[in-house]
């Protein structure tokens, strides 16, 4: 998703709704085509319940009793978790055709949104740098949806982020404010543990998440072709720490080798501990479609039911 194409659309939401349509429509072509994508507004009435809500209109066309749903009867309720740090405004000058971190993540959270409102479910959005940004409790109205979309754009309308991350604290706060058994779902690129802070700090912040009950999915997003792999061209470059200012010239070409190990290092640890904690990790690249971000989640959202 780029910010031209929010221009053109004229919002996030709209925008987020076209791909989930897609999505949906590729998913029940494709091997998936089994899964359950159903959005119901209404569920089978119970004998002995009140029959205040049962949808009477509906019952003279169908013969069968069903109770309109509301906003406290949702399914499941999910906290998205947006990391705004500098580090996920990368690159700071788009090519054009290319996303930063940070449009990726908020054009993947309003693809999810969109996801549960359909399916009636309860969303909130928290979001985090040096601190917790934002929090928004789990609801599913159309109004607070909107909001959520508004903030999400918010970040997309900034041209930088917080210099720093705090991920550790960020994640302890959250968790303690998420008081009921929820799917958490986090877009990061966890470099804070990367720059050298106490890893140990960083899985018992995650663990925290797992230990209030939550199911949680951490999304690493990454711009694949250049963080990970380094791949640009033989020449010297100057690089800038978006979230410390440090600046380093060198040619890539004369520490690929070591740098790309590093990475992947990093990334099989993170994958490694999340796998521990029970935590499901999804690497993600900015360059590739937003349908594995959203199978992850359905898939998830249909192993708590």
């Amino acid at each position: 998703m780029l910010l031209e194409d929010l221009n053109k659309f004229g919002s996030l939401e709209i925008l987020a709704k076209q791909v989930v349509e897609g999505f949906i429509t590729g998913l029940h072509k494709s091997p998936f085509h089994g899964f359950s994508v159903e959005f119901a507004e209404h569920r089978l009435y119970n004998s002995g319940e009140s029959t205040k809500n049962i949808d009477w209109k509906l019952f003279a066309r169908t013969d069968k009793l069903f109770v309109k749903r509301y906003e406290e009867e949702t399914n499941l309720r999910c906290q998205i978790l947006l990391d705004f740090s500098s580090s996920m405004y990368f690159p700071e000058k788009p090519k054009k055709g290319q996303m930063r971190k940070i449009e990726f993540s908020c054009f993947a959270a309003a693809a999810i949104i969109n996801l549960l409102q359909r399916q009636r479910d309860a969303v909130g959005l928290s979001t985090f740098a040096t601190k917790v940004e934002e929090h928004t409790e789990c609801k599913s109205g159309t109004m607070h949806v909107k909001r959520l979309y508004h903030l999400l754009e918010s970040y997309l309308a900034n041209t930088s982020g917080e210099r720093a991350t705090r991920v550790v604290d960020a994640l302890h706060e959250i968790s303690d404010q998420i008081h009921r058994r929820s799917l958490v779902v986090i877009f990061s690129d966890m470099f804070e543990a990367y720059e050298g802070a106490d890893n140990d700090a960083m899985f018992s912040a995650l663990q925290h998440l797992k230990y209030n009950k939550h199911e949680v999915i951490l999304f690493h997003v990454m711009d694949k072709n250049v963080e990970l792999d380094l791949n640009l061209e033989n020449r010297p470059y100057k690089f800038i720490d978006l979230e410390s200012g440090e600046v380093v010239k060198v040619n890539p070409n004369n520490i690929k080798e070591e740098y790309v190990l590093k990475m992947q290092a990093f990334q099989k640890e993170l994958e490694y501990r999340c796998g521990q904690y029970r935590i499901d990790f999804v690497s993600v690249d900015v360059n590739e479609s937003l349908d594995n971000i959203l199978l992850s989640y359905l898939i998830k959202r249909a192993k708590m039911h």
